[in-house]
């Protein structure tokens, strides 16, 4: 008999770590930046975490399969909260400079990658205990995603202007534990196993890993899949920290506009997850990606580039938003489904990880375009990238 439980608890527990991760992003960056002055160590602290979580996440896919998803995710989380608390108790021992703040950040990116991997790879085996379509949990997830952008970001951003940097942090611990306890009253006990499983006892960690990195390459919808949501990301971080922040600047706007273009898109993708959650596995899978990739992708560059008005711009942003709810439903159906059981952690970790290795180099990328050739031409170039 299916069971609500586990996938209330796993939304939840999502919820919750994806709105903690928020306010970290917020928070430890606010912090270097008001206390040093340095936009270089500003971001050196942000590279200190994205490298390890990377690496990580992509490493611990043998250890979910072995040890299992609820484990893994439980422990990490309960980590993470006692590693996050010390950087407050640090502060507060006057401990805490930059040689302190950045191996507590890389470790605790470190962490985070293996217990972000598991909750991943609990979806079949909670889709499995409710009883719903696939889409539908990956529709809520995308929609737990979204609304950490906005309401959790946008709350988080004033946790931090009331009670400081440091302390906020606190309020992240305790997201991990929360997300912890959530997990392991409601997740699914099994490990991923399938009647179709070969014995993988006496396997050793490196062959596990490239047993997992072997089902990939071999996959050729995985293969494209990965590329193209590669490529997309490194444009959409171009456009996030170079491209729109130097066309709100050069044409006269606050940093109100920045926010409320990234809060206008964000709502709009909100919307868009949960209708799909609730309509996506009655759409034609293909046919209603493409039309959601079209309308997400380029447009929002294009609009830019173009000098139109700033409603327009901010129209396109709220359609683009909402079409874009679509696509990571779609997506991680679509992967969740093709991955064998016993290979889940391996090959969906590896999968996430490959998707997000271009994301560091976005800002790289379109601050060397607009000093090449402009900002249109380099607006016009990245939003060519989605064709």
């Amino acid at each position: 008999m299916s069971s609500r439980r586990p996938l209330y608890g796993w939304l939840a527990a999502d919820t919750i770590s994806l709105c903690g991760t928020r306010l970290s992003m917020i928070a430890i960056p606010w912090f270097v930046l008001t206390t040093t002055g340095s936009a270089a160590q500003t971001g050196l602290v942000a590279f200190a975490e994205m490298l390890p979580y990377v690496v990580s996440k992509a490493a611990a896919g043998p250890i979910i399969d072995k040890v299992g998803t609820r484990r893994v995710s439980v422990t990490a989380d309960v980590a993470s909260a006692a590693l996050v608390a010390a950087i407050p108790l640090a502060h507060a021992l006057d401990l805490l400079h930059l040689g302190v703040l950045l191996p507590l950040v890389a470790v605790a990116g470190a962490l985070r990658g293996p217990g972000d991997g598991a909750k991943a790879a609990l979806i079949p085996d909670v889709v499995d205990a409710a009883g719903v379509p696939m889409e539908r949990v990956t529709g809520l997830g995308s929609a737990a995603e979204r609304l950490a952008s906005t309401a959790g970001a946008a709350g988080a951003g004033a946790l931090v202007a009331l009670i400081g940097p440091v302390n906020a942090l606190a309020f992240d611990a305790a997201s991990f534990a929360v997300a912890a306890a959530l997990i392991a009253a409601t997740a699914p006990g099994r490990v991923h196993r399938d009647a179709a499983s070969p014995d993988e006892a006496g396997l050793g960690y490196v062959e596990s890993l490239r047993g997992g990195w072997d089902f990939l390459r071999r996959d050729p919808v995985l293969v494209a899949i990965v590329t193209m949501v590669a490529i997309t990301n490194l444009f959409d971080a171009a456009y996030v920290a170079v491209l729109v922040p130097v066309w709100v600047h050069d044409h006269g706007f606050e940093a109100t506009t920045l926010g409320l273009l990234f809060g206008l898109f964000s709502a709009g993708s909100l919307l868009g997850s949960l209708l799909a959650a609730a309509v996506a596995d009655r759409l034609p899978r293909f046919a209603t990606y493409v039309v959601a990739f079209l309308v997400a992708g380029a447009p929002r560059f294009v609009v830019l580039a173009l000098d139109v008005p700033l409603l327009v711009v901010l129209s396109v942003g709220v359609v683009g938003g909402f079409a874009s709810g679509f696509i990571n439903p779609i997506l991680g159906a679509v992967i969740f489904e093709r991955i064998p059981r016993h290979l889940m952690g391996r090959v969906s970790s590896l999968n996430t990880s490959l998707c997000w290795s271009l994301i560091p180099f976005g800002g790289i990328v379109g601050g060397g375009l607009v000093a090449g050739v402009g900002l249109a031409p380099a607006l016009l170039l990245c939003g060519a990238g989605y064709f």
